[in-house]
């Protein structure tokens, strides 16, 4: 039943080849986010049951699991009987892997709990499902073009944790780690659950369960949430920014285009922009457009 979409294929093959031409055909390092899921409570559930009708009541609950991945382009790296393991980060690269995880991990409850309501209306039959995400680093090694089966085991103290996750979490829940909830804490809602002992680890980890999307979507908002850095230097393009402001003012429309280097402080400079003109009495409006290394911004009255 595991399977890969044909245009997550493409993906993966496409950084097999990328990965190849950096000359680490044999295996490089990288930071990606493992996430654990299973039927919960499935020995019971299935052990009065013929073989034939318990693959037919798990293999839906399986694919509701893998089109939740998918869905985040994630990569299902095994499937484990009646649950799987699936990566975020590799071997199809984002720098968003922690939240494309728990954003599948909430995809995948939801589903399960319309699939549950169902099942238990026709057959009486209770079916639950339990999510376990860990962030961290592991060796990611190249990917077979015949089935795009990985040729490494995704094992290590990564995807151990994960699956201690799951393990602790409950039915109809997702459990996160420590590392998982620092990078996504602000996109997401969570509940501390305070430090328990894992088996395996030396010290008691931090648990987070995951209740919901938070209100915050952008990473400059989340950086404010927490806290920004002072704000310091970049005066002349301020006041290039204010010039075009104060023409609006006196109806006549403006374009303003940045273009820098990825990390370089655009965003910061239109937030401080925007929090210095929000002082005025004028409407405005804030379009962005992203190209690249370019943002295309475009300020007019509305009042």
């Amino acid at each position: 039943m595991l399977y890969t979409p044909a245009h997550l294929a493409e993906r993966i093959l496409a950084e097999r080849a990328a990965m190849e031409a950096r000359g680490h055909a044999a295996g490089e390092r990288k930071t990606i986010t493992a996430l654990f899921a299973d039927m919960a409570g499935s020995t019971a559930l299935i052990q009065d049951l013929d073989p034939e009708e318990a693959r037919e009541l798990i293999d839906p609950v399986v694919a509701i699991m893998m089109e939740a991945v998918h869905h985040y382009e994630g990569y299902v790296a095994k499937s484990l009987g009646d649950g799987i393991l699936a990566l975020f980060g590799a071997p199809i690269a984002h720098e968003d892997h922690p939240l494309r995880a728990l954003y599948a991990a909430l995809r995948m409850q939801a589903s399960m709990r319309r699939h549950g309501d169902r099942i238990r209306l026709e057959k009486g039959i209770p079916l639950q499902m339990r999510v376990g995400v860990h962030t961290g680093e592991v060796m990611v090694r190249s990917i077979r073009k015949d089935d795009l089966r990985t040729e490494y085991d995704p094992v290590g103290h990564t995807i151990h944790i994960a699956s201690r996750m799951e393990a602790m979490a409950m039915p109809s829940s997702v459990l996160v780690s420590e590392s998982t909830h620092k990078l996504a804490d602000g996109y997401f809602l969570f509940k501390a659950l305070g430090a328990t002992n894992v088996k395996g680890v030396r010290t008691p980890l931090s648990v987070y369960e995951l209740l919901g999307p938070g209100a915050l979507r952008t990473r400059l908002q989340v950086s404010a949430y927490r806290g920004l850095t002072k704000f310091v230097g970049r005066e002349r393009e301020l006041e290039c920014l204010q010039s075009a402001l104060a023409s609006v003012n006196a109806k006549c429309g403006q374009i303003v285009g940045v273009v820098g280097e990825a990390g370089v402080g655009k965003s910061r400079l239109f937030h401080e922009f925007k929090a210095r003109s929000q002082q005025v009495a004028w409407c405005w409006k804030l379009s962005r457009f992203r190209m690249g290394k370019h943002i295309l911004i475009s300020r007019w009255s509305i009042c």
